[in-house]
């Protein structure tokens, strides 16, 4: 079936919104469109075996046999309708349509009308009814043939996800948060699944595979379609979770149609309440919401980071509370299967990020850290960038993540960077912020699918080889070469003393002159220094009195200092000597010991590249917080070196605090593929400017003419 059947037949069902405008918002159009698209085509599965089941009816009531054994094989899948109602005699009977319709639902096996429950659809009947558009819109689907011999069911995913798009649109939603482009899946799948060709190929073949952000099942049914396509006696058993009512209630139909079990769709949020705990699986693949915040899971995570930690999903870390991304792919890892000690076994993950994940976070912070075990347990095999604009929700730049527990022998302790992000022809059409695609090779394109999966499969040749016609394109570093030491730089705190209005005033105003200006004034006041020490709240007056008493005594101290007003000292100890002279001269015993000092110190001490090395309790220089610096130095070099190297030759009394070094690991894909260019002429730009400026002008001419 070719995209303009599918769109044709879309069409068909999207027209019943003429006949719900003005009862329905456009918002809410969905919510009759996509149950009915539903309803419809489980009765046309179901279809082609009507009678045997309500032979099958008669049969278990007679012989009292279990219904839930015998009407499936009768149906010859998972569900079945004992109804002898259909929609098109539901429509020929307007006044009981309503009644008829409900009948019919109750009739389907308890998984179909689950699936249906999740779009509330007995409120939808009712609201129909009472707008006399119930018989109406029924009519409308039973002209739409859903047969699986007319749409097979890799057809049907696409029209249910064309109307989640319109749906979306309408409503002002994501709609990438539903669902994947095909072909992007196609791609995905390709190099998820590809080097484990040989192994699929072998007869009795059993494969499991999991998405916990499922959507309407895209993802699986592309997986299980390319296993099959190795093998199509191969077993594959797909599994996923969905928190989105509507895309679970598609996917789990669709797996039900599909002769898969549709209790392997969970229904929920991956995070706080696992569809799928303790099991494993031999392929996870995901296009969860990019930069979506896991606020409303945030007890629940932090609960299991904290208490299970890394026999949970999220020891390893958690990243910003914005973006939940790093999760879902925590989560995954968690289900891959274990390598036995002969090599067998293990898991592979595909998954789409954007750019955030790959750099977002300090040494030290959540993301940092997950990207830190993922790499030191060598999990990631390569990252590839795709083109912009690929996507129906987000025009920004996104990429592919690769990661598997059973690395091949060229790949182990290595990354591959794979650069395709000029790999795309541009869409006929625009799809929302879709506006590029991959070709696949058909009908005259570029298979941009075929030729990034032959140079994933060829990557480390490919970049070992300067003479590969795609050398640029492909990268292979070690898993060390995204680690960094994050090393706190220090330089000496350097100071001048010198004495004025401003910093005699912040010394009057330190805590231990105002100490001392209450240990002088509060013996000759009993009442207050009661209250005082018994820590009791002061009124309002007697707040007020207090401090303009201590204000009286702290200008005692200051009246003893101005004389030095103006001064200044090239090292602290003459200072101090000063401060000492001026209050001995002017008969007041000022305040004394270390916190003193440290206040004079911080008060009327000025920064200054000349000035006094000042020097911590141990002899070692204290550092200045205000010339702090950091330095990312690649992971094993020595950082003294480094020091010596970079640092020195500008400022050579710096010195590394190795108690406040980190270790961090990013992924800056972007810098590694950078190419420079050369800004153009001035001349060629001035030339192309005059060019312009002479069309205005012909264009304006022609306006005034």
């Amino acid at each position: 079936m070719n995209s303009s059947k599918h769109t044709e037949l879309a069409n068909h069902a999207w027209s019943v919104a003429d006949l719900l405008r003005g009862d329905y918002k456009q918002s809410d159009y969905g919510k009759v469109i996509l149950p009915f698209t539903v309803l419809r085509r489980l009765e046309c599965v179901l279809e082609p075996t009507r009678d045997a089941v309500a032979e099958a009816v008669v049969r278990c009531k007679e012989q009292e046999l279990d219904p839930d054994y015998f009407l499936p094989r009768a149906s010859g899948h998972s569900f079945y309708n004992t109804s002898s109602l259909t929609l098109k005699s539901i429509a020929g009977d307007p006044e009981n349509a309503a009644a008829n319709l409900q009948v019919y639902v109750g009739a389907f096996s308890d998984n179909a009308r689950e699936v249906l429950e999740k779009y509330d659809f007995a409120q939808q009947i009712r609201k129909l009814d009472s707008a006399n558009l119930l018989y109406l819109v029924i009519g409308r689907f039973t002209d739409l043939d859903l047969r699986p011999a007319t749409v097979p069911n890799h057809n049907m995913g696409y029209i249910f996800e064309e109307l989640i798009r319109r749906f979306s649109e309408q409503s002002n939603e994501t709609a990438g948060e539903h669902f994947t482009p095909r072909e992007v899946i196609k791609l995905m799948v390709n190099l998820l699944i590809a080097p484990d060709g040989d192994a699929l190929s072998l007869p009795g073949v059993v494969r499991t595979v999991m998405d916990p952000a499922c959507g309407t099942g895209g993802m699986l049914s592309a997986a299980e379609e390319h296993i099959k396509a190795y093998n199509e006696d191969a077993t594959v058993e797909v599994y996923g979770q969905e928190l989105n009512p509507e895309s679970w209630a598609i996917c789990r139909s669709d797996l039900m149609i599909k002769e898969q079990d549709p209790e392997n769709i969970a229904f929920g949020n991956s995070f706080s309440d696992d569809g799928h705990a303790r099991e494993k699986f031999d392929y996870l693949l995901a296009n969860p919401p990019f930069g979506v915040e896991w606020k409303k899971v945030k007890d629940e995570v932090e609960y299991e980071h904290t208490n299970l930690g890394d026999s949970g999903r999220f020891g390893a870390g958690l990243p910003r509370i914005n973006d939940g991304s790093l999760l879902f792919l925590q989560h995954m890892i968690s289900k891959m299967k274990p390598v036995d000690v002969n090599g067998k076994g293990g898991s592979r993950i595909a998954i789409v990020f954007n750019g955030s994940p790959l750099f977002t976070g300090a040494a030290g912070s959540g993301e940092s850290e997950i990207r830190r075990w993922i790499l030191e347990n060598d999990w990631l095999e390569a990252i590839v960038a795709l083109p912009d604009q690929l996507f129906y929700n987000t025009g920004i730049s996104t990429y592919f993540w690769i990661l598997t527990n059973r690395k091949d022998a060229q790949h182990k302790g290595k990354v591959v960077l794979l650069d395709a992000r000029d790999q795309w022809v541009k869409m006929r059409k625009s799809l929302g912020d879709k506006r590029k695609e991959l070709g696949d090779g058909k009908n005259g394109r570029p298979n941009h699918i075929g030729d990034i999966t032959r140079l994933y499969g060829d990557a480390v040749a490919a970049a070992a080889d300067v003479d590969h016609p795609l050398h640029a394109k492909v990268k292979v570093f070690d898993n060390t070469a995204f680690g960094y030491q994050r090393i706190t730089v220090e330089r000496p705190l350097k100071l001048r003393f010198e004495l004025t209005e401003e910093t005699l005033a912040a010394l009057l105003a330190s805590k231990p002159v105002q100490k001392w200006a209450e240990e002088r004034f509060l013996p000759r006041e009993p009442e207050l220094a009661a209250k005082a020490k018994a820590r009791r709240k002061l009124t309002e007056d007697e707040e007020a009195q207090f401090r303009k008493l201590a204000d009286a005594e702290a200008r005692v101290l200051g009246d003893a200092l101005s004389p030095l007003l103006g001064g200044e000292w090239a090292t602290k100890s003459e200072a101090q000597v000063a401060v000492r002279n001026a209050m001995a001269e002017a008969g007041v015993q000022g305040p004394a010991g270390a916190p003193f000092a440290k206040s004079f110190r911080d008060a009327v001490g000025v920064r200054d590249a000349e000035g006094e090395v000042q020097v911590l309790k141990g002899g070692q220089s204290e550092p200045d917080a205000d010339l702090r610096d950091y330095e990312n130095v690649p992971l094993g070099e020595d950082v003294e070196e480094y020091l010596k190297r970079e640092v020195h030759p500008h400022v050579p009394d710096a010195w590394i605090d190795h108690t406040k070094t980190k270790v961090g690991y990013e992924i800056p894909f972007t810098r590694h593929f950078y190419v420079y260019e050369p800004p153009r002429p001035l001349a060629e730009i001035d030339a192309e400017l005059k060019a312009l400026e002479a069309d205005i002008q012909a264009l304006l001419s022609e306006v005034t003419e």
